[in-house]
Order: C-alpha cells, then structure tokens, then sequence
C-alpha cells in the first residue's frame, strides 16, 4: 500500500494500541517512498469507498455524549485528576484520525503537505500513549486501573472534521489553527491548576503537558502554513476568508485569555492575533 492508503488503513482501526503501533511503522516507511504518483493521484478516493464509509476507526468506549453533558470534577481528587487526563488523552486519540483523514481525503497536494500530516498524526499517537500510562499508572482506590474509556467524553474535534470533510482550505482554517490551537492556550491554565496539587502524579502530569505543548505549537504552525499557503493560491485574504469559514460551518467561539506567546511561534500574524482579540461575543 501506499502511504495514503496505510493512512486510511490506520484511521479506520479501532484498537487504540494498534494505530499507535502501525503509525510508529508507517512514519518510518513514509519517509522513503517515492511520493510523486501517490500525492497526485485521486485512485484513493474512488476506490476505498468502503473502507471511508468506516471512518473513523474507535473503540466501543468511550461513550460520546455532547460536550455540556460531559461531567466537570475537581482536579484536586484523583478520580477528579484522572478524568481531566482521560480527557487529554481523548483529545489527542482525535487528533491522531484527524491527522489521518486530511493524509488519505486530499489529492494533489505536494509530498510535503502529506508527510506534515503523517509527522503530526505519529507525534500525536505517542501523545496518546504518554497519557494512556499515566491514566494506568494513576492509584484508583475504588477499583482496578484506569483505562482509556473508562469516561464519558465528546465528539466535537471529529464534528468539526466531517463539516469540512469537502473543503480543504475550511478544514486547514477550522481544526489545526481554530480547535487544536485552544490547546495552545489551555494547557498552561491547566498545568498552572496542577502546580497547586503536592502529588507526584499532579508533577508528572505537567512534565507530559509540557511535551505536548511542544509540539502543539508544531501542528498548529503546519496547520497556519497551508491555510496560507491555501489562500494564497486561492488568491483569498486569510482573515477575511477565516471569518467567512467559522459563520458557514459555525466554528465555537474563541474566547481570551489567549497564549499569544505559543500562537506567535505557531505562526499567527499580529493582523491574526488582533482580529482574535478584537471578537465580539457571538449570539
């Protein structure tokens, strides 16, 4: 198989443990193909109709609910400590298929755009697999380990990847540099959160966030060049058609406080970080 198609193998796989394995393969057999024909090609999107129609690949549990129903617990119980990583955790499973997805469902984009995504999608598993152990490695002292699953959670990140599913320019704007970049901004709330808690897994928990904020700030950058890199082909001005984008697919709304630090490295202009700063309330 090509990578493409390895790509839309992995991201309909429902076993967790599985796509982090075949993914840590496929990165390492991605970087050397002979991309030209595979990048070009639309052979994939004709031919994989049924392995598409299984997007996206999961297991049984989580069970989904919306995201007002997810329930809030305090950070400062274990149990409370434990459901705040299983959402990470779940966050990051998401974004290994999103990652995925924009890999098999776009063709005739350069090599690089398909390989940025493939380094995205391998970086994220092992996200997933940092916080996987952590959440087994939490004491539980009601019951046996905590696993992936064993918490509600939501599906608004793949929600937002169906609504741009057609438009590759809308899903570069709305789910790298909108959704993921939140992390940006959230994930320094939250270590400072834990920082208050004099526990060896509250300290562990910083030094995985601090990982993934490292690299976050590379995806959501990947995510920044190609919107741009869209627009420009496209001749569209990037905060005129960013705005256009988040009233048609009613993106949520970006709310301060912002990490303007991290999204400055993530490549947002000042124009960008102004027009987000200046959003009125919407509703």
């Amino acid at each position: 198989m090509t990578p493409r198609e390895s790509a839309l193998a992995l991201l309909i796989e429902p076993n967790p443990e599985a796509k982090v394995t075949g993914l840590a393969t496929l990165w390492t057999q991605a970087q050397a193909f002979d991309w030209p024909e595979a990048s070009r090609s639309a052979v994939l999107q004709r031919t994989h109709a049924h392995e598409a129609a299984q997007v996206p690949g999961r297991p049984e549990r989580p069970n989904l609910v919306a995201p007002g129903q997810v329930p809030t617990r305090s950070p400062f119980t274990i149990a409370g400590r434990a459901a705040l990583i299983h959402a990470i955790c779940h966050i990051e499973f998401n974004a290994i298929n999103l990652a995925l997805d924009a890999v098999w469902r776009y063709p005739d984009m350069p090599t690089a755009f398909y390989m940025d995504w493939l380094g995205v999608a391998y970086e994220e598993s092992t996200h997933f697999a940092l916080l996987a152990a952590h959440l087994r490695d939490l004491p539980n002292p009601e019951g046996p380990a905590w696993h992936y699953g064993d918490f509600t959670a939501h599906d608004g990140l793949w929600a937002m990847c169906e609504k741009t599913a057609d438009d590759i320019t809308a899903r570069m704007a709305l789910v790298p540099r909108t959704l993921e970049a939140r992390g940006l901004d959230a994930t320094p709330l939250i270590q400072a959160k834990l920082a208050r808690i004099d526990a060896p897994d509250a300290r562990a928990a910083i030094d995985i966030l601090d990982i993934i904020l490292r690299d976050e700030i590379g995806h959501v950058a990947i995510g920044n060049k190609w919107y741009h890199t869209l627009c420009d082909t496209h001749a569209l001005d990037p905060i005129a058609h960013y705005r256009l984008l988040v009233d048609r697919h009613d993106a949520p709304q970006l709310k301060p406080p912002f990490n303007e630090a991290a999204r400055k490295k993530a490549g947002f202009t000042d124009a960008e970080l102004a027009y987000l700063l200046d959003l009125p309330p919407r509703g």
